[in-house]
């Protein structure tokens, strides 16, 4: 009987076989796959809409409204390297630098009257 009893703590105490398995298992993979979620739910978007919006700065030219950073909504009267000139009032114009643009909408081509 004394064998048996030997032979089951012996047993209990053995570490188990899948060790590192476990491991892996119950501590890097759930990590994976949450920052897998994060990347395709909440990085890759945001990174897609800062390249569209960059795109859009650039492209900016005379005639286009503008919305800046502080709420200022105008046409665009000049532009330079970094800078617009953008006409919020009649005859009121103010230079705005390209990196504090929050929107562009571009001049829409005018419709014909009969359509």
């Amino acid at each position: 009987m004394s064998d048996s009893i030997f032979i089951g703590l012996i047993a209990a105490a053995a570490p188990s076989p899948s060790g590192a398995g476990a491991f892996f298992a119950s501590g890097i993979l759930p990590m994976i796959l949450i920052f897998i979620i994060f990347w395709f739910l909440l990085i890759r978007p945001q990174q897609k809409q800062m390249k569209d919006h960059r795109a859009k700065v650039a492209a900016v030219k005379k005639g286009d409204s503008v919305v800046t950073g502080g709420g200022l909504i105008g046409k665009v009267t000049k532009v330079e390297a970094d800078t617009l000139e953008v006409e919020i009032a009649a005859g009121i114009k103010v230079k705005v630098v390209k990196a504090t643009l929050s929107d562009v909408n571009p001049l829409a081509p005018a419709k014909p009257a009969n359509d």
